[in-house]
């Protein structure tokens, strides 16, 4: 099991009709929106994704409407948040099925965090069971992988093909970099450090800022990578005020709200997602105007 995932991957929303079914055909629109703007991968059914709430004939059918969409022009990651091997299992099979390319997987976090052994046999069963690349999705705070344990499953555990460090940490970040995990990549989900996470030598990233603008990400990455660090601190100011805008409580629809105003259908929400406040939505917007992202094709 090899896939090589780097660059800009952004973990799309699930858009939801009244009924808060699955819409298919928003779906394979915003996998579309973002193709076009040069992503190197799409993530789907993640915490962005509203993942939690997901049935896994949910989580099936945003990956086949993902998966049909790109038609093999980026890899699709489908993401995974349950709190025992057999449910990841139920639904990563279910996602494989549905065509998806990789399996994104938080650790355990209901009650109990396991031992750094328990942790590796957990990913390991996941990777053999399923037969899928697996992402680690290090974001639950009271569940932390530290970055040891992650870099030795990613070198010990075939089928563990990277990790998105997330949880606003960039010391841990560093630390995993550092570290330098053979065994994969290394992707950044510290929205508002992404530039510097590039710098210190994250292979791409999986981040909410990418969702809603990817076209300021996509030339961010490329600034850094040829260089141009003036470029490239540029871009960070410009996407730090739209990553302050969308952080914190209901950020689904928070970003669902972001989309709505660049004429994109991100569909509603879930509940106990609810809808964006007035006060809240004016901040966003404004992020976005000053972004430039506003009216931008």
């Amino acid at each position: 099991m090899s896939i090589d995932l780097r660059g800009i991957i952004p973990p799309l929303v699930t858009p939801f009709t009244p009924e808060e079914e699955v819409d298919e055909d928003a779906v394979r629109g915003e996998v579309r929106f973002h193709l076009d703007r040069g992503v190197h991968g799409i993530c789907v059914t993640g915490s962005t994704g509203e993942g939690a709430s997901l049935l896994p004939e949910d989580a099936a059918k945003v990956a086949r409407a993902a998966v049909k969409e790109a038609a093999g022009e980026a890899p699709v990651i489908a993401g995974v948040i349950r709190d025992s091997a057999r449910d990841v299992i139920r639904y990563g099979r279910a996602l494989r099925e549905a065509g998806a390319d990789a399996l994104q997987v938080t650790p355990v976090h209901y009650l109990f965090t396991p031992d750094a052994d328990t942790t590796v046999a957990y990913y390991r069963r996941i990777a053999a069971d399923v037969g899928l690349p697996v992402v680690i999705y290090n974001v639950v705070p009271w569940a932390t992988i530290a970055p040891a344990t992650i870099a030795r499953i990613m070198d010990k555990v075939p089928g563990v093909v990277a990790v998105k460090q997330s949880g606003g940490d960039i010391h841990a970040l560093a630390d995993l970099l550092h570290l330098a995990p053979r065994g994969g990549a290394v992707l950044t989900a510290v929205d508002d450090l992404l530039y510097p996470s590039f710098v210190l030598g994250a292979q791409g990233a999986i981040a909410a800022t990418l969702t809603v603008a990817p076209s300021l990400c996509v030339e961010l990455w490329d600034a850094v990578r040829n260089g141009d660090h003036p470029a490239a601190l540029r871009l960070h100011n410009r996407l730090l005020p739209v990553w302050r805008a969308i952080d914190g409580p209901n950020m689904p629809a928070r970003i669902k709200a972001a989309l709505a105003m660049q004429g994109r259908n991100g569909g509603l929400s879930r509940s106990p997602m609810s809808p964006v406040p007035e006060a809240e939505r004016a901040v966003i917007h404004d992020a976005l105007q000053a972004a430039g992202v506003l009216g931008r094709s």
